[in-house]
């Protein structure tokens, strides 16, 4: 699967210049890791957001968003928003803040042992 280059380049701006933010290739598409964290991520068109699982159901209720079932299992705190609910660059900018909130809240990740 392929993701939307435009969405990332704008998804590169927001996050540009943060040493604590990573790209990684991952479920076919790109995901953004805040702090070890993974924090939203592109598949096809979608954006996929972590908005945790207190406002998971506040998320759903809102236009343009569903919940993030590739596996067959809606994955709980993850939802995925349509390119229609991020056509501003005002709702993407709304979108990625919740997600980069929410994973604030998360603990620091244990470091691995580089080998």
């Amino acid at each position: 699967m392929s993701y939307d280059v435009r969405l990332a380049a704008k998804l590169d701006e927001y996050f540009e210049g943060r040493e604590d933010v990573e790209v990684r290739k991952m479920f076919g598409g790109l995901c953004y890791m805040l702090s070890s964290h993974m924090c939203c991520g592109i598949i096809g068109e979608t954006l996929i957001a972590r908005v945790g699982p207190d406002s998971y159901s506040d998320c759903l209720a809102k236009q343009h968003v569903k919940e993030m079932d590739f596996t067959g299992k809606a994955m709980k705190g993850m939802v995925c928003v349509s390119p229609d609910g991020i056509k501003q660059d005002s709702e993407l900018a709304a979108w990625l803040g919740f997600c980069e909130k929410f994973v604030k809240t998360l603990p620091p990740k244990k470091q691995k042992d580089k080998k």
